[in-house]
């Protein structure tokens, strides 16, 4: 199983150089695509994405559906803010800080009452949405970018939500755990960057 996990991950990890850019809006369309690409180019982004739905996974049910729609609405909030001009401090630290929080809660298989997750799923969801509003100007339709986002997102939590049911599975939970390890070590590798 965690060679299972390993092959899944190091697609990811081969462009991680090209990916670190994903905060920089390129000339992909500016609307929809630019808007949907936004996430799945940046592995931050992934990684803490696909920490959310594996989390609810492990969580159960209501969390399984209810920390995935949480992330995206309260994003969206938080692209709100940041299209506004709103400032938000240290954005990009809390970018990297939610792979490294929800890579080790979903490694701890951390179990705390749902409006807590939710609590620490949209204190993230804000600081990624910040990001993805502040760029949201620059796009020729802010509104086909945002929706473009948020679907990205959705999408990257569902896949979050499939691999989880890996949980299922003879040593499945130990593969889960593990990939919470390397993304917790994900975030640790951003942060370090932001440092830098």
């Amino acid at each position: 199983m965690f060679r299972v996990l390993l092959l899944l991950l190091l697609p990811l990890l081969l462009f991680s150089p090209l990916l670190a850019q994903a905060h920089e809006v390129t000339d992909m369309g500016r609307g929809f695509t630019t808007g949907f690409m936004h996430p799945l180019l940046g592995l931050d982004h992934v990684l803490a994405m696909l920490a959310v739905g594996i989390w609810g996974a492990q969580l159960g049910r209501p969390a399984i559906w209810v920390l995935p729609v949480t992330f995206p609405l309260v994003m969206a909030a938080g692209g709100v803010a940041g299209v506004l001009g709103l400032p938000l401090p240290a954005v990009e630290v809390g970018i990297a800080l939610s792979a490294v929080v929800l890579g080790l809660l979903v490694a701890m298989r951390k179990e705390i009452p749902l409006a807590a997750a939710m609590v620490v799923v949209a204190v993230f969801a804000v600081c990624h949405g910040h990001a993805h509003g502040t760029e949201v100007p620059h796009a020729a339709n802010p509104g086909t970018f945002a929706l473009g986002f948020v679907l990205a997102t959705g999408l990257l939590h569902t896949a979050g939500i499939a691999l989880g049911a890996l949980n299922a599975l003879d040593r499945g939970m130990q593969v889960l755990r593990a990939g919470g390890g390397v993304i917790a070590l994900g975030g640790v590798y951003y942060l370090l960057l932001l440092v830098r």
